[in-house]
């Protein structure tokens, strides 16, 4: 005879299980709130799952690290183009600061010039400069319109540059003192000589010719206008003799001088309103305008 097994006892172990258990949890659960002594029980089982707790947090950390590195390398990435971008246009800036510092300067020299001055005077900005190496020409931004007539001196705040030789309604041309076909009377700080300085077609250098060898000038002498002629008012610095030589059995001495002006660096220039010379002022840029 068949026996059939009864299905309903394993179940009501179940249920007969699950019912301890509730009763066992809410036994320990009244325990630990009546009575603090599971406090250190809890505390060893804690501890005794913490190894379980960091493995099963590594999936999540390595999932959080990568997200954080690859977000830090994007974002130093675009710190790096942004920074580079920046620097760019602070290097810019801190150029154009340097140009306006160094214009100021020159504006501030040629103020500090006018002080010294009996004459008026105005201030041009350089606009322009001859290609032609042989022609020591510049053009200026002030005209007719400004007053500027021909034979009008032009200085910088170390000396005498020039004089105008054309006149526009709004530009003026003018001739520097190192141009081949410009000279210049001049006379020697110290002791008063007499003697005419010349363009010898370099911007660093001028001569100074027909002085007898036993004339009293010697390296280091400052040149200024004489005001012979009527051109050039004077006491305006010229050139600084840089040397003379004096050779046996010749009448004159050779002498060459550097000029003061920054001839081939000037931005700001001033031109002087002295007296209108007596003598007309050379029409003609390609003539020399000599005194």
């Amino acid at each position: 005879m068949l026996l059939i097994k009864p299905l309903f006892i394993q179940e009501s172990n179940l249920g007969l299980r699950l019912v301890l258990g509730l009763v066992l949890v809410g036994a320990l659960l009244l325990a630990d709130l009546r009575y603090s002594g599971l406090g250190t029980v809890r505390s060893a089982i804690d501890t005794v799952l913490t190894p379980i707790y960091l493995i099963a947090d590594i999936p999540s950390a390595i999932s959080d690290w990568q997200d954080s590195n690859i977000r830090s390398r994007q974002s130093l990435l675009e710190d790096n183009d942004r920074l580079r971008r920046e620097n760019l246009v602070l290097q810019g800036r801190s150029q154009q600061l340097a140009s306006m510092q160094a214009d100021n300067t020159r504006l501030r020299a040629l103020l500090n010039s006018t002080a010294l001055l009996r004459d008026d005077v105005l201030v041009s900005e350089i606009i322009g400069v001859s290609p032609d190496p042989v022609r020591h020409q510049l053009v200026l931004d002030k005209g007719a319109e400004a007053d500027v007539y021909l034979g009008q001196p032009l200085i910088d705040a170390q000396g005498l540059m020039g004089q105008v030789v054309e006149v526009g309604v709004t530009t003026s041309r003018v001739l520097l003192v190192t141009d081949p076909r410009h000279s210049v009377p001049v006379q020697v700080n110290r002791n008063g000589v007499r003697a005419v300085a010349e363009g010898v077609g370099s911007l660093d250098q001028m001569a100074v010719n027909h002085v007898t060898a036993t004339t009293d000038i010697q390296a280091g002498d400052l040149l200024v206008t004489s005001g012979l002629g009527g051109r050039f008012p004077i006491g305006y610095p010229v050139a600084v003799v840089s040397a003379v030589e004096r050779n046996p059995g010749e009448a004159f001495a050779q002498i060459s001088a550097r000029p003061t002006a920054a001839l081939d660096r000037a931005r700001h220039v001033l031109l002087v309103f002295s007296q209108l010379p007596d003598i007309e002022p050379v029409l003609d840029p390609e003539a020399a305008p000599s005194e």
